[in-house]
């Protein structure tokens, strides 16, 4: 593996959990349903915890669905664990929350910059349509994106990989060789992506590697190896100009 980050000419991206903030826009599209319930001592740890389990069931026994399809069944399982009482709406609006998810407030910076020096593709577990309004918060056009809803499965599925590696051949004329996959989640990227021999770029924004918890993401029981690890895409961007310098 290349141990320089300017070997590379791809940086290939999930999405939510590393440029948009998706579990703070979980957590505050959780709140209509706290609030119906009259429940303020639920700690957020505790409800990103459950919504992994079911975001990850959903996905896994019903991959044709889009992403908000999988949100407002979720949010209604969430709620039943968590002994709350949903309804219709509810599951609905949770389900269209994702375009009021936030943007870390390093991302846009940071991928301005890393545009200069590099192609930029998505890979995401969302819709075309969710992931065109989060775009909007991004600050760049990106180079290919691939979603769940081309794919027709969810990460860590390897025909995601499989997917990703063939079009970044036939749409930008790149090689597995040239990728640096560059994710926050352990369980949805980086395992998949180091069994397909990828080289990888670890975004701990929970910091984990000091001890952090999961959140919404699912455990993964050890940890895969990362070529590079940052806690933010803007310690990223500041490593690869250093490179330059």
């Amino acid at each position: 593996m290349s141990k320089r980050l300017r070997d590379h000419k791809v940086l290939t991206f999930d999405c939510y959990g590393t440029l948009i903030d998706w579990e703070s826009g979980i957590w505050d599209a959780l709140q209509p349903l706290f609030t119906a319930n009259e429940r303020g001592d639920i700690l957020r740890e505790d409800a990103l915890r459950v919504y992994a389990k079911h975001e990850f069931a959903f996905e896994q026994a019903c991959p044709e669905l889009l992403y908000p399809a999988i949100l407002t069944r979720t949010h209604h399982a969430l709620a039943t664990e968590l002994g709350l009482e949903s309804r219709e709406d509810l599951d609905a609006a949770f389900g269209r929350s994702v375009p009021h998810w936030p943007v870390y407030p390093d991302t846009a910076d940071a991928l301005r910059y890393l545009k200069t020096r590099f192609e930029l593709v998505i890979l995401s577990n969302v819709d075309r349509e969710s992931f065109a309004a989060s775009n909007r918060k991004l600050g760049v056009e990106f180079d290919a994106v691939y979603t769940a809803q081309d794919i027709g499965s969810y990460k860590p599925s390897p025909a995601n990989f499989e997917y990703l590696l063939t079009h970044l051949e036939r749409d930008l004329g790149l090689a597995a060789r040239d990728v640096l996959h560059t994710a926050q989640s352990l369980f949805h990227d980086h395992e998949p992506a180091r069994r397909f021999g990828l080289a990888n770029a670890w975004i701990d924004r929970r910091r984990l590697s000091e001890g952090g918890g999961w959140g919404a993401t699912a455990e993964v029981e050890a940890r895969p190896e990362a070529d590079f690890l940052f806690l933010s895409m803007g310690e990223m961007a500041e490593a690869v100009r250093a490179e330059g310098e």
